[in-house]
């Protein structure tokens, strides 16, 4: 329509949220569909959180806050960098925002200029790029391979930077690969960053908590303390503590950065709900022994999608040492027909033809920036997902 912005031209709409939509639909139509593309915990916000906001509620608690965020979260923020990341943070290095989505958005909004460019090692989260879009800046996509775990090597990243380059996009463990960077792998890439001032980090580190086996998480500025001044780091608490629709997300990093983003979420959103920030104080305060227990599951069910998905004919599956995904690759599935006469020719034909044939929803690859390959989500039950790889695996089958 010719009265909106040309900028939606340069925009696309969420892949992930389309994916889980056409499974509510066909559902809701009577199909028997499985749903493995959203990206959050099928386990309840625990109690201890609830009860907190129930007592906000009750205190009367329901005003507007701090653009930036209540005082005592901000605290607690600055206590979990320390206790948890060692990063030393004051409370105005820290702000709130409605999700990590925010936080992402008003950092791109409040330093991209034209033609800026934002480095991405691919495959990324759907909506890296398009926020850099919407904010003026160009994406730089570095694309990994299946051979090295989806992981960016210091050469390559150095090879990407230019005199224009603004920020890189850094996501341990990633979504949607599941790739987790050692000390050593993070090493080399902040050893890179070092030599190059005029660079900034921009950390995600939403699935920090969701890390398996004895690997152990590190942040760029952990990492390297001369990254400190140029840090952006970025968490929430909707992946660890199962508080996806309460949308709090927050970020530390230098004090001018954060004025910045104040400035513009002040003009934009103003603070997060009250309630939902009462929330998180003791999401990051209370106790933290049942996140063990559910990373305990996620690593049971990681273990089992990925042996299944190996004996389906023509997918390549890595264990993936974080998050709850994984991202194995159809590549060797391509040119086959299926049974209804129709040959795939790119992963979004493997997906959707999945889900026509078998009624199992997955998120195509190309939607990361990189395929041939999909992305499961397996943040839901052992059930779904032993019977959710029976079907894909009689699928490859079926092709011919």
């Amino acid at each position: 329509m010719a009265f909106l912005a040309d900028i939606l031209s340069r925009v696309s709409p969420s892949a992930t949220i389309a994916v889980a939509q056409k499974a509510r639909e066909l559902k809701a139509a009577g199909r028997d569909v499985i749903g493995l593309g959203a990206g959050e915990p099928d386990f309840d916000t625990p109690d201890n959180i609830k009860e907190a906001a129930k007592v906000a509620i009750d205190q009367g608690k329901t005003k507007y806050t701090p653009v930036s965020g209540i005082p005592e979260l901000r605290q607690a923020i600055v206590a979990k960098f320390k206790r948890e990341n060692e990063l030393e943070y004051s409370v105005p290095q820290t702000i709130v925002a409605t999700g990590g989505k925010q936080i992402l958005f008003n950092a791109f909004m409040a330093t991209l200029n034209p033609d800026d460019e934002v480095i991405i090692p691919a495959p990324y989260w759907v909506s890296y790029p398009e926020m850099v879009a919407i904010c003026g800046g160009e994406s730089v996509f570095i694309e990994t391979k299946i051979e090295d775990n989806f992981k960016l090597t210091p050469e390559a990243l150095e090879a990407a930077i230019t005199p224009k380059t603004k920020w890189f996009m850094f996501n341990s463990p990633s979504n949607p690969s599941g790739a987790a960077y050692s000390y050593d792998e993070l090493k080399g890439l902040t050893d890179v960053l070092v030599k190059y001032p005029h660079v900034w980090v921009l950390s995600d580190d939403m699935y920090e908590h969701l890390c398996y086996g004895d690997f152990k998480f590190v942040s760029p500025a952990q990492v390297e303390p001369k990254l400190y001044d140029r840090t952006l780091t970025m968490n929430g608490v909707s992946k660890a503590y199962a508080m996806t629709g309460w949308r709090i997300g927050y970020a530390a990093g230098p004090v001018e950065l954060i004025k910045a983003m104040d400035m513009i979420q002040g003009q934009q959103t103003s603070g997060a709900s009250s309630i939902s920030q009462w929330a998180a104080v003791e999401a990051l305060n209370g106790t933290q022994d049942f996140i063990a227990e559910r990373r305990d599951i996620f690593e049971e069910r990681r273990n089992l999608v990925v042996a299944l998905l190996n004996e389906a004919t023509g997918i390549n599956c890595p264990m993936p040492e974080g998050a709850f995904y994984v991202y194995p690759s159809c590549k060797d599935l391509m040119g086959k027909k299926t049974q209804s006469g129709k040959v795939l020719e790119n992963d979004a034909d493997f997906v959707t033809e999945l889900l026509e044939q078998e009624g199992v929803a997955v998120v195509h690859g190309s939607a990361f920036g990189l395929g041939p390959n999909f992305r499961i989500s397996y943040a839901t039950s052992t059930e779904d997902l032993t019977e959710s790889c029976a079907r894909i695996k009689r699928f490859c089958a079926s092709l011919v």
